[in-house]
Formats: structure tokens, sequence, C-alpha cells
């Protein structure tokens, strides 16, 4: 797999999770339940508080932000500033969600196992794929 093609595939990723952050908003409730995003942003969803809104879309936005930098490392779209340490600090925040949900756990104890199972196990293959696509195109970057 080239550098390009890790960069393409981590930008399509992060974008899928925003759109997926999006989902929670446009669906509503069940899709936060079924997201996991834990019994607490749910409920403040089913109340109509514009918190769980403003979270969700604001995360939805930096995965958006995010895509857009690995696309522009793989040359898909124009260079954005910055784009070099962008994407190094997109791989280390993937990386570090990715390894530190041990810690995040108590934090949120309502999240779901399976929330931290899965969303921590998608972290690590979009770091990954944007640390490979980041070593491999360094020079180019």
């Amino acid at each position: 797999m080239s550098g390009t093609q890790a960069l393409v595939i981590g930008g399509a990723l992060s974008a899928a999770a925003a759109l997926a952050h999006l989902a929670c908003v446009f669906v509503g409730v069940p899709a936060y339940r079924f997201m996991g995003a834990g019994e607490k942003m749910a409920r403040a969803a089913e109340a109509g508080k514009v918190q769980a809104t403003v979270v969700t879309l604001a995360i939805a936005g930096v995965l958006f932000v995010w895509a857009a930098y690995a696309f522009s490392g793989a040359g898909v779209i124009a260079r954005l500033p910055f784009t070099k340490p962008a994407l190094i600090t997109i791989s280390a925040v993937y990386l570090a969600r990715a390894a530190s949900f041990p810690l995040l756990k108590p934090a949120f104890p309502e999240n779901a196992q399976t929330f931290w199972r899965v969303s921590s196990g998608i972290c690590l293959v979009i770091g990954l794929m944007h640390l490979y696509g980041l070593i491999a195109r360094w020079s180019a970057l």
C-alpha cells in the first residue's frame, strides 16, 4: 500500500466517523445509544439540551478537518497550511486515544465496554493509516 492510499483511507475513515457523529444529531437519541455514547449524552439529547448537539457537532467538525488534512497530504485536494505538523498531530491523537482508553474509561463510566473496544480499535486503524501515510509521503509534504 502506498502512502497516498493510506492517507486516502485514513481520510475516508475520518470522514465516515464524522458522518456517524452527525447521524447522532439528525437521528437523535436512538443513534446516541446505538453508538454507545453513554446514557448521560443520550438523556441530554432526549431532554433537548443543546450541549449534546454542540459537543457532537464539534467532534464531527474536527473529524472533517482531519479528513481534509489526510486528503491534502495524499495530494487529492490542494495543500492545506501546516499539512505535515497537522498530520503528525492527528496521527498522535488517534493513536493516543486508541491506547489510553483504560485511563479514559473511569471518567466516562456510562459508556459501554463495546463502545470502548470498538472506538479504540477504530482509532487505532485510522491512526495507523495516517502514520503510515505520513511516513511514506514525508519528503512530499
